[in-house]
């Protein structure tokens, strides 16, 4: 098995086959089956030669013609990494010439066993090891503290998810991936944390967003991806911070933390910097590169009010700069602002407000206030992941104005 040091989770697996078959049969099937079925970043073979995934381990019986059996397999990828991982196991159907089906029956956090181990003993020992008298060591005193805020981690809403004290009072939140994630946060005294629990976000998470600040706090690898495409379909975002390249939120010191909370971006723009498109990281923090500064002369828009060429100018000018222009029924740019401020600027303003050009994504969120507020079109860099597009709002990409 692989190095129990570096080993985050481990998979355990059931197998039933109808014919009797034996262990190189089924790591044999694991290997050949799921092999270029989850692309190069997860392919099998090139984990466990770099040290990420440990043996197949099987456990195989055979029993009136029929086999059946369990299989083990440790990890030190991250949480998303691993259930794809495992859920591939499932998509295996037949093992040598026989018909097989796996079912994954558990993945257990190594890393929770072994602290909560750690706890009940230190408990233990605090309670029963020590004499009368007061410790002095201000290690003895941090430990301690460490246990009571692990011990603050209390479950919310109707999924039980895991979460800082403080989620349900507090006016801003933030959002991780994992019960771990929300333990190391609350190491540093941050309470405000909760946890969505894999990438199948639960309603819970859009009800609680509602009326919040909400900051979401990826892991620096493409799981954090996949996260923040699935919590922008369902909640209201307002910013993203990212750990620093290839960590996770889980494994940071408090001075990473502050440093990837202080470098968030607002949620217009963390689609862009998943990409890389106009945003570049340097020492694991994301910098925005200011391609030129956007006047603060008012521009006229001549003819209609969507006339492609003077809004392609219009674009063309805020390129780069992730701000936008509010324009008016006479066709001038009246106001300037950031993108991040955009949503909320939008809320406030009047009926005097008729477009609005960007340097940003469309998003869901844009398009409703927009349409709320009877703009008569939007213009942006690209769209979100749009459901519904108000017959009312003329909606406009970059990209259809070359």
């Amino acid at each position: 098995m692989q190095n129990s040091d570096t080993t985050k989770y481990v998979i355990y697996a059931n197998i039933n086959t109808d014919g009797i078959v034996e262990k190189p049969d089924v790591v044999g099937a694991i290997f050949g089956q799921t092999e270029g079925l989850l692309g190069d970043d997860l392919d099998l073979r090139d984990l466990q030669k770099s040290g990420r995934v440990g043996r197949i381990e099987v456990n195989i019986n055979a029993k009136s013609g029929k086999s059946s059996g369990s299989i083990m397999i440790s990890s030190s990828l991250g949480k998303v990494e691993t259930s794809i991982l495992a859920a591939s196991l499932e998509t295996i159907e037949r093992v040598g010439p026989c018909i097989a089906n796996i079912t994954v029956s558990k993945i257990e956090d190594v890393r929770a066993v072994k602290r909560k181990q750690i706890i009940d003993r230190a408990k233990h020992i605090l309670t029963d090891k020590f004499d009368d008298s007061v410790p002095e060591s201000h290690e003895i005193a941090e430990s301690v503290k460490q246990v009571m805020r692990i011990e603050g981690v209390t479950s919310y809403g109707n999924d039980g998810l895991p979460a800082g004290p403080n989620v349900a009072d507090s006016d801003a939140i933030l959002i991780v991936e994992g019960r771990a994630d929300v333990l190391n946060l609350l190491r540093y005294g941050i309470k405000n944390t909760i946890a969505v629990e894999g990438t199948n976000v639960s309603l819970t998470i859009g009800d609680l967003c509602k009326n919040k600040t909400v900051t979401v706090f990826l892991d620096g690898d493409r799981g954090g991806d996949l996260l923040l495409k699935e919590l922008l379909q369902i909640a209201d975002i307002d910013y993203v911070a990212r750990a620093p390249e290839g960590k996770s939120v889980e494994d940071l010191t408090q001075k990473e933390v502050i440093k990837a909370l202080r470098d968030k971006v607002p949620a217009e723009q963390a689609m862009e910097v998943s990409t890389g498109h106009r945003v570049q990281k340097k020492e694991g923090a994301v910098k925005r590169k200011i391609l030129r500064k956007p006047k603060q002369e008012d521009k006229k828009i001549p003819a209609s009010a969507t006339n492609e060429k003077a809004l392609k100018a219009y674009a063309e000018e805020l390129s780069g700069t992730l701000s936008a222009k509010l324009v008016n029924a006479d066709k001038k740019a009246i106001r300037d602002v950031a993108v991040r401020d955009l949503a909320n600027v939008l809320r406030e303003v009047n009926s005097d407000v008729k477009g609005v050009i960007f340097d940003g994504v469309i998003t869901q969120r844009i398009i409703d206030i927009a349409a709320e507020k009877k703009l008569d079109y939007l213009v942006g860099v690209k769209l979100g992941n749009i459901t519904n597009r108000p017959p009312s709002l003329k909606v406009i990409t970059s990209e259809e104005l070359k």
